[in-house]
């Protein structure tokens, strides 16, 4: 017997859980890919920024982000923006792009959470139906069925479960390899924003200083 009609002997249910495999495979891609595009050599970046905050070129550390485009650049991008208006409005915009930054990296992982908890669920759905379809033949044939006609019925449900745990158990495991993968950037994000802030305040407390040498001349 072929995999297509073992799938057809599935019943319904089965359209459901095939339904959620390919959305479960569309979503795992678009996440390898996306890490993939966004993940950032920390100290190679910190070495651009930091050499660049410290020639005060801020324009040229705004256009090194702009070029890099992950998720860390554009943090660092947009706090490097407020810097004129002081430490306040550049921790503001730093801590509100982090929150859409990622945002965007979790982005369809609910989706990939909740297929892992689906399918397998859809599958007991499908093998529950299938027992009730095997002992409502049992009644029509008023107790004279014999094994063969069960164990057919029976085995014919549990390939809704089977199915079902096929595409829930790799579901779960690329969810939280996601979920590790994500939390490793938020902790280097949260590393390049921090050294990026105490950069800026230095940058800023050595202009005060300059000024004040100047007024004292």
């Amino acid at each position: 017997m072929d995999l297509l009609s073992i799938f057809l002997k599935g019943g319904i249910v089965m359209y459901f859980i095939l339904a959620c495999s390919i959305v479960a495979v569309a979503l795992i891609i678009d996440k390898f890919i996306v890490l993939k595009k966004n993940r950032v050599n920390v100290p190679a970046f910190m070495v651009r920024i930091r050499s660049m905050i410290k020639k005060k070129d801020l324009e040229g550390a705004i256009g090194f982000c702009m070029q890099e485009r992950t998720p860390a650049s554009n943090i660092v991008r947009k706090g490097l923006k407020k810097f004129r208006f002081g430490h306040q409005r550049v921790t503001e915009a730093i801590e509100s792009a982090g929150r859409q930054e990622i945002s965007k990296l979790e982005k369809g992982l609910t989706v990939l959470a909740s297929i892992a908890g689906i399918a397998p669920l859809l599958g007991f759905l499908g093998t529950v139906t299938g027992m009730i379809t095997a002992f409502m033949k049992i009644q029509v044939l008023q107790g004279s069925a014999n094994p063969a006609d069960l164990a057919g019925g029976i085995w014919e449900a549990l390939i809704t479960t089977a199915f079902g745990l096929i595409v829930g158990i790799p579901a779960l495991a690329f969810y939280n390899y996601f979920v590790g993968a994500i939390n490793k950037m938020v902790v280097d994000m949260e590393r390049i924003t921090n050294d990026v802030i105490d950069l800026l305040d230095d940058s800023s407390k050595s202009s005060h200083q300059d000024d004040d040498e100047e007024f004292n001349i």
